[in-house]
């Protein structure tokens, strides 16, 4: 990317196991991209009121977040949140997190903790000398940047992602979190109007890399 081009926010949205975390990660090694994992976000808020016995209940949770001091640090070209200064390690990928986050990420007080937290990597990846952001998640391109210059949403098969989810090692069920996250009140998963669609059910991850870049490069050679 040329020094003298518009910085540019990707948001890649997807359902558990779609791909969207391994492709925001190849692409940001690919571009001059900060890549920003808003799903480890809402998996560190819930490891830390696990940490705190505190259930997934709006009034206990407002009052516990109003505790947390929220920080980044940016680490191998990643921004990474940290919480009382400490970035959260991997508590957040234990089964304990797997059954609860999509129950704490449902929660309208924790969607505006981390809103503007967010919403601020753009001043984060600008700070450090980054050309763009990509940021994944389930709310990117209908919530947190709606107006980003490329959306894309990615899916595949329910079958096809629990296939890939055991060879991770993870025991989530990823229609459970679907359900869960598809129907909650407040910033749904949903593939907003006018992203990129990918199915990614039969792509490898080279394919739906190669795809996306594609997408990028043309962002960039018609940008003004």
């Amino acid at each position: 990317m040329a020094s003298s081009s518009p910085f540019l926010i990707v948001a890649i949205d997807g359902g558990a196991a779609s791909g969207k975390s391994s492709t925001a990660r190849a692409l940001a090694a690919r571009f001059p991209f900060l890549h920003v994992d808003t799903g480890a976000h809402y998996r560190a808020i819930t490891a830390e009121m696990l940490r705190r016995g505190i259930l997934p209940e709006e009034t206990a949770v407002t009052r516990a977040l109003g505790d947390l001091v929220l920080g980044t640090r940016v680490h191998n070209g990643a921004a990474l949140l940290e919480i009382g200064g400490r970035v959260p390690g991997e508590e957040i990928r234990s089964p304990e997190v797997n059954a609860a986050v999509s129950h704490f990420a449902a929660l309208r007080p924790v969607r505006a903790a981390l809103l503007e937290y967010q919403r601020g990597q753009t001043s984060v990846a600008q700070a450090h000398g980054f050309r763009g952001l990509i940021m994944e998640g389930r709310d990117i391109g209908s919530v947190i940047f709606p107006d980003a210059g490329l959306r894309v949403f990615l899916h595949a098969d329910p079958e096809e992602r629990a296939r890939r989810r055991a060879k991770e090692g993870q025991q989530d069920s990823v229609a459970e979190r679907d359900r869960l996250d598809s129907s909650r009140q407040h910033a749904p998963l949903t593939c907003p109007p006018g992203a990129v669609d990918i199915n990614s059910t039969h792509l490898s991850l080279e394919d739906v890399v190669a795809r996306v870049a594609a997408l990028v490069n043309a962002h960039i050679a018609t940008a003004p």
